[in-house]
């Protein structure tokens, strides 16, 4: 038995199947990573922008500046 001719695809038939397969491919809501926890003691590499004269401040007391920045942070933050 022959099969009926088919009919030619028109860019109408195209698009309807591409939304189709995109609707089903993004169907799924991606989960969000977990939250990571802060370990006490482990510092993060920032960067942090302060005007010249605080940083200059904390500074003239030589090595140990960045953390006389975070200790005073830290009692900003009421840690």
């Amino acid at each position: 038995m022959a099969e009926p001719p088919r009919r030619p695809r028109t860019l109408n038939d195209a698009r309807t199947e591409a939304e189709a397969a995109f609707k089903q491919a993004t169907k799924k809501v991606a989960e969000a990573p977990p939250k990571s926890q802060a370990i006490p003691g482990i510092r993060e590499q920032v960067t942090l922008r302060i005007d010249q004269d605080v940083l200059e401040y904390f500074q003239e007391g030589g090595p140990g500046w960045q953390d006389r920045i975070n200790e005073a942070l830290r009692k900003a933050a009421g840690k």
